[in-house]
């Protein structure tokens, strides 16, 4: 009887002392599991730059096009045999999924595919020289390749730091010079013109 009174006694302090302890190292280990909210804050969207990189380390080549849309980044990159792929960028993550691959060698495209690849200013360059002219966060990227035989060049769109109208701007692809497109440039002198 004597010895069942030790071993309840006994029981009742590891668990009395145990107890505490094994709940802290749960809720430690708990912690150590889900990030903090200063974790969560710190960790950026993908933006279009990194969005960009990551499809050029999925499927090298050089980008065509790239656009948000809600969770991922829709980019279409042409490969350096030339063929075209559709990939998709989780704005999170980073994870890259190809969508669509073409099969063949890029057939009627296949002229604009090499002008691209030749541009000197690239996607991710144009991103750059747009976002030095427009601060702000860029929303999408399109090669135009103006069939009249103008400059071929970029356009960008960028929403402005602080809100505002998105700014349509075209980056050439071989000098690298902004410029904001014709609608948008109409739109300011007429907010000129009524100051």
């Amino acid at each position: 009887m004597q010895r069942s009174t030790y071993i309840s006694t006994a029981a009742a302090v590891v668990l009395m002392v145990g107890g505490p302890v094994a709940a802290a190292a749960a809720a430690t280990s708990d912690a150590a599991r889900t990030p903090s909210a200063a974790t969560a804050a710190a960790r950026a969207d993908v933006d279009a730059t990194g969005a960009a990189e990551a499809a050029v380390k999925h499927y090298p080549g050089t980008v065509e096009s790239l656009d948000e849309d809600g969770a991922v980044w829709h980019v279409d990159v042409i490969g350096k045999n030339g063929k075209h792929a559709e990939l998709t960028v989780d704005t999170r993550s980073g994870k890259v999924s190809t969508e669509h691959a073409d099969e063949d060698d890029g057939g009627d495209n296949a002229k604009e595919n090499k002008q691209l690849i030749a541009a000197k200013v690239s996607a991710q360059k144009a991103i750059k020289a747009a976002l030095a002219a427009h601060p702000g966060q860029v929303r999408s990227v399109s090669w135009d390749d103006d069939d009249n035989g103008g400059a071929r060049s970029w356009e960008v769109e960028i929403r402005p730091k602080g809100g505002g109208d998105t700014k349509n701007v075209h980056v050439d692809a071989t000098t690298g010079k902004v410029t904001v497109s014709s609608s948008d440039s109409d739109n300011d002198e007429n907010d000129e013109n009524d100051d």
